[in-house]
């Protein structure tokens, strides 16, 4: 059974929201791909649609984009996701992880691309600071 952290960030606010996710709710996310987009339903957001951005897996390895399934691969980089080059023209063998959820993937990014109103409000985040002020 798959578990994993997915990371929700809000573009129009800048916030991000952590959950962990188990079970069914992870399920839904197992076989997907970077750039696909999945139904907030699983983390709380009830009718916001999310974006896949990326994640690693157990280890740390990063996922990338430009590599298919869900394998791990050793690619020759000069920069990107999973390395930051130190001088001009440095390279370095680095293993990445391919770009589809798989049960080795211990943490999801995504991004809210769709919704009703406002992420926080969905949450429930921010009422409580409204609501002291009342009183």
């Amino acid at each position: 059974m798959a578990d994993f952290k997915v990371v929700v960030s809000d573009p129009d606010t800048g916030n991000t929201y952590q959950f962990e996710v188990d079970g069914q709710d992870a399920n839904r996310f197992l076989g997907r791909d970077i750039g696909d987009e999945v139904d907030g339903a699983p983390v709380g957001l009830d009718g916001f649609t999310l974006e896949l951005t990326g994640g690693s897996d157990k280890a740390g390895r990063p996922m990338r984009e430009n590599v298919a399934g869900a394998n791990l691969k050793e690619l020759l980089l000069e920069g990107g996701v999973g390395y930051k080059p130190n001088r001009d023209g440095e390279r370095k063998r680095v293993t990445v992880r391919g770009r589809q959820v798989s049960e080795d993937t211990a943490q999801v990014n995504a991004k809210v691309v769709e919704g009703d109103g406002d992420v926080a409000a969905a949450l429930g985040d921010g009422d409580d600071e409204a609501e002291s002020d009342d009183e």
